[in-house]
């Protein structure tokens, strides 16, 4: 397995910032943010270090892109976009969908040939009639992708944390049940997860057994905790708000078994990117609190992952 981080968390770094910093600390990778730059509508999304558009249009920005990572030593694991792709809003879903394919192709240009997002989800509907939308918005993206040879790794988080994505959260593909059906809709073989086990704890849902399973579609993990607070949930119970009584944090500081983890990852002989995704707003107080977050994190992990 090669260790990184999502770029995100550096979003006030130029992308040769990025590099410099993953490459001194000894990451062998980075999931690159890609959004359109300063668009954001949420935390931690809206970052920019890599224009898809330029990459697309400027052969000598493409690159500057390859050769600085090639310099630095730190590989691109995916190019990283994470919208609601399946937004009630049809024109926010087809500028997403419009930039998410941007993405796709700028990913194929560099030769990264992955690409890191959400499946979305209209959160006013219920599953089922999710399940119709992604028959009707996925199949072009798919087939795109397809076409040039980039496989899409859906990150499995519910984005379900507040009164702003109630009541159904915003991402459709957030546990096996729901992964079977999907996949069964989408019979793509470039169609798999970025695997991320925090999500699942907070979801009461074995993070280790479902390895096993998808073991073929395992095309991503990201290394991020999650802290449940028992005296928390006992008042509010599992149908609060999931911020009411749980918190993302560094690996090694939540309830994450990363032992467990790690040895279920080496059992379906998983050898790709796995990047940390740092949420943990005990290390956001300034600029080197957010460094130390991710040089804790690598030094975490490093006694499970050489």
């Amino acid at each position: 397995m090669k260790i990184g981080f999502i770029t995100s968390i550096l979003e006030t770094y130029t992308y040769e910032e990025m590099m410099d910093f993953a490459s001194a600390q000894g990451f062998e990778c980075v999931e690159v943010a890609c959004w359109p730059a300063g668009k954001g509508e949420r935390r931690y999304a809206g970052t920019s270090h890599i224009d898809v558009e330029r990459v697309l249009a400027d052969d000598e920005y493409a690159a500057h892109i390859l050769a600085y990572s090639k310099e630095k030593g730190v590989q691109i694991s995916s190019l990283a976009f994470y919208p609601n792709n399946m937004d009630g809003n049809l024109e926010k879903r087809a500028a997403s969908n419009a930039h998410l394919k941007n993405v796709i192709l700028a990913s194929a240009k560099l030769g990264v040939n992955m690409v890191t997002t959400f499946i979305g989800r209209d959160q006013t509907k219920n599953v089922e009639d999710n399940l119709e939308i992604v028959k009707q918005v996925w199949p072009s993206i798919l087939d795109l992708a397809k076409e040039n040879g980039v496989k899409i790794a859906i990150e499995n988080c519910p984005m379900l944390f507040g009164a702003d994505q109630w009541p159904g959260g915003q991402n459709l593909m957030t546990t096996p049940v729901i992964w079977r059906k999907v996949f069964e809709i989408l019979p793509y073989d470039n169609l798999g997860l970025n695997y991320d086990p925090s999500h699942l704890i907070w979801q009461r849902v074995d993070y280790c057994k479902p390895l096993y399973e998808f073991k073929d579609k395992i095309f991503h993990v990201h290394f991020k905790d999650i802290k449940i607070y028992e005296d928390k949930l006992s008042e509010c119970g599992i149908l609060a708000y999931p911020l009411d009584y749980m918190q993302p944090k560094l690996p090694g500081l939540g309830d994450i078994n990363w032992g467990s983890y790690v040895s279920a990852l080496t059992d379906i002989g998983f050898d790709g990117f796995a990047c940390m995704e740092v949420e943990d707003r005990a290390f956001e107080s300034s600029d080197q609190a957010v460094r130390n977050s991710l040089i804790l994190s690598k030094r975490y992990l490093s006694q499970f992952v050489i």
